[in-house]
């Protein structure tokens, strides 16, 4: 049944490789002076966000990829995976990115990996046991069309007829383990990073089983332009030994894995409990500072979950945990009052900010300074120091990261002006925050100030 699946699949592929005779291949795009990548809407690898700007681990590689060849990159969007690749055997792209895992059955040119995958099967904690392989037998997992998932599931299909399988039209992984966790599917079978991403906003979902064998993410290209693999693969070298494909990893997805299940439970609890009481302050932070009130309430939430009445025994309070010195600088009376707290700690987090040098660009200009806002920039200016000497990047928080937990040690602590620190509990809590951010952003409007009423008489 496989089989004749794939052959199927394969012959589709190959008679469509002319195309209709109405819509001709694409020049070469050193002529065209452009690459059109074909590509999907994708949590990880291409997203389109609230004010229309396009991102993404793959789309951010291939904009470099571009520089390198010396081209502009257009990406075509199509509704699934399959569609892109047959742009790509049809003539209509360049080439096809969007989290494709390598398929050498395919007639076309597979890239070097981007990154490795795994596959799952995810469930819900409250069904069925699925303790073994022949536990599947009567369930229905649903998967992308296309994708190595799907073929993982068709060959357990195969050794148990009991397995029934869904293809849903149109649907990714971030609708599925939605629908998931709604109840309106069974079990859906996906990898395990897109898992990870849909576990933070729906903590009832698990994995249930684990498929078998691992596969690299990769760009396709066409068969009959070994010139461009061989660029593609070059750069895929070049940024690799250089480090940006691992920080443009760590930008996009790595951090994800570092809250358990029950810190996900915990925080759409307080976002449901406790946040509508302040979700005007945290607005009106934006307001006065340019900061996404969301990330404002993501430091907040962090340093206090939202209890105004919060007090460490170092002293710092409030909401924003601030100290009582830094209150006094920012002309906070009381530490205890939400308002002032939200206002007085968003106000410290945008000093911070503009006291990092300007080479220093987003978003590891945020992330620097909220680590700072945790160690002080005394302590983040020793850090970068440091990681100079140790001739790593001082502008890459990826690169900090490995750094500022090095504060605590004697050998290094004793070369700090402003002494010893616990850097690493300021990457935790960096990760953690960058965490609850993206759960608010999929959760949580941006702030859109209230428009002036218009008088009677007054004009449109």
């Amino acid at each position: 049944m496989l089989a004749k699946w794939l052959s199927t699949a394969l012959l589709g592929l190959l008679l469509t490789a002319c195309g209709p005779a109405d819509t001709p291949r694409i020049a070469d795009y050193r002529s065209l002076g452009e690459l059109r990548v074909a590509t999907r809407h994708d949590a990880i690898s291409y997203r389109i966000d609230e004010d229309g700007r396009a991102s993404g681990f793959e789309h951010d590689l291939l904009l470099a990829l571009g520089e390198t060849l010396g081209v502009t990159v257009t990406f075509v969007p199509y509704p699934d995976a399959t569609r892109a690749l047959d742009a790509v055997v049809n003539g209509q792209a360049h080439m096809a990115a969007a989290s494709l895992g390598k398929n050498e059955r395919l007639p076309l040119t597979w890239s070097k990996p981007l990154r490795e995958v795994e596959y799952v099967i995810v469930g819900r904690s409250d069904g069925r046991m699925t303790n073994t392989e022949k536990d599947l037998a009567g369930r229905t997992v649903s998967v992308r069309r296309g994708t190595l998932a799907a073929e993982k599931i068709m060959e357990i299909r195969k050794r148990l007829p009991g397995v029934n399988v869904h293809f849903p039209i149109r649907a990714g992984e971030e609708k599925l383990l939605a629908d998931l966790a709604g109840g309106t599917l069974d079990l859906v079978a996906t990898d395990r990073l897109h898992y990870a991403f849909a576990a933070r906003l729906h903590p009832e979902l698990e994995i249930v089983h684990e498929l078998p064998g691992r596969s690299g993410i990769a760009w396709a290209l066409p068969a009959d332009q070994p010139a461009l693999a061989d660029g593609v693969d070059a750069f895929i070298d070049g940024i690799g030994a250089n480090g940006r494909l691992a920080r443009l990893a760590d930008r996009y997805f790595d951090y994800v894995r570092r809250l358990d299940d029950a810190d996900i439970a915990t925080f759409l609890a307080r976002i449901r409990e406790r946040l509508p009481r302040y979700r005007d302050f945290f607005q009106e932070a934006e307001a006065r500072t340019g900061v996404d009130w969301r990330y404002i309430a993501a430091v907040a939430y962090q340093e206090s979950h939202w209890d105004p009445q919060a007090t460490s025994f170092t002293g710092v309070r409030g909401m924003m945990m601030l100290t009582g010195d830094t209150a006094d600088r920012l002309g906070v009376d009381n530490r205890l009052d939400p308002r002032q707290s939200i206002l007085g700690g968003a106000r410290y987090l945008e000093m911070l900010k503009e006291q990092l040098p300007d080479e220093i660009s987003e978003p590891d200009r945020t992330w620097m300074a909220t680590a700072a806002y945790n160690l002080g920039m005394g302590h983040m200016n020793g850090a970068r120091a440091i990681a100079r000497r140790l001739g790593k990047d001082d502008r890459a928080w990826w690169e900090m990261k490995s750094v500022l937990p090095l504060l605590s040690r004697p050998d290094y602590a004793q070369r700090l002006k402003s002494g010893p620190a616990r850097g690493g509990e300021a990457v935790v809590m960096t990760e953690n925050v960058r965490n609850y951010h993206d759960i608010l952003v999929r959760l949580e409007p941006p702030y859109e100030p209230a428009l002036p009423r218009l008088r009677l008489g007054q004009a449109d």
